[in-house]
């Protein structure tokens, strides 16, 4: 994945898979310097996050990595959607 594109299934795949633990945190991207453009329509602004944080499983905030994950019947682009809307 380059800075224009999004990630393929496979590579969101891969990028769930990270171990905190063994994680190159140099890698990682720091939450902080993630813009939300409430300008952009909800869809796009899931695709943005996702070019700038590179890796939505795992990343760093506040010099601590972070790893998530999602449970249930939600993809990781709807509970992003749901995220993201709150900030308009």
């Amino acid at each position: 994945m380059d800075d224009r594109t999004l990630p393929t299934l496979e590579e969101l795949d891969e990028m769930a898979r990270v171990d905190i633990r063994n994680v190159d945190r140099s890698k990682l991207v720091d939450i902080a310097t993630v813009k939300i453009d409430t300008n952009l329509p909800v869809e796009e602004r899931v695709k943005d996050y996702i070019r700038q944080i590179k890796n939505p499983y795992c990343y760093i905030s506040h010099g601590v990595v972070v790893k998530i994950g999602f449970k249930g019947n939600r993809t990781l682009e709807e509970c992003l959607k749901t995220c993201l809307a709150m900030e308009a």
